[in-house]
């Protein structure tokens, strides 16, 4: 049986929310196509169908990962104007993003495993990095350029994933605090 676009748009969305789930909670090596498949509920054959293996459905995750990022940050600028950053900064550190591995943030949960990714993945993730960093110096008073979001994001995605990394809820809320009182004492 045949599906129109739509439907056929609608699953691919589908596949790629729950591996995205599923690579954010597992890493790419923790789980197979069968895994990813049945956490989309969809067949093997429709999994491949859609993305064609298992690292062409990570390539697709990173890629929409990245732009979720940057989407987000610019509904931060949008809703707060020039105090953007202390509530973004607020809302990532905070303990319900912190907790939320599997709908957080992708950049503390697989850059790690971008870094050991094929050479078109890693180039999309640069790609989508690079106008992340580029809304966030456009958000910064004073137009510092690029350089100056760089240790925004290290510093965000950095303290989350130390605070995950950690058993204690209270050394995780002790990192996350501290990371964001870094950040907020740079600002101008």
């Amino acid at each position: 049986m045949r599906y129109d676009a739509k439907h056929a748009e609608a699953t691919r969305q589908r596949v790629l929310e729950a591996c995205a789930r599923e690579f954010r909670s597992r890493g790419f090596g923790g789980i197979g196509v069968e895994g990813l498949s049945k956490a989309a509920q969809v067949t093997s054959g429709a999994f491949y169908n859609h993305f064609g293996s298992k690292a062409g459905a990570f390539a697709a995750v990173v890629k929409a990962g990245v732009e979720r990022l940057r989407l987000g940050m610019e509904r931060f600028r949008h809703a707060n104007g020039p105090r953007w950053l202390p509530a973004f900064i607020a809302y990532y550190l905070g303990p319900d993003h912190r907790r939320d591995v599997a709908g957080g943030c992708l950049l503390p949960s697989l850059s790690a495993e971008v870094s050991r990714s094929d050479a078109a993945t890693r180039a999309a993730y640069e790609q989508e990095l690079l106008a992340v960093a580029a809304r966030v110096a456009e958000g910064l008073p004073g137009a510092p350029g690029r350089a100056a979001a760089w240790p925004i994001l290290a510093s965000l995605a950095g303290g989350v994933l130390l605070s995950r990394a950690v058993a204690d809820p209270e050394l995780a809320r002790e990192i996350a605090d501290a990371v964001r009182g870094a950040l907020q004492s740079r600002e101008p």
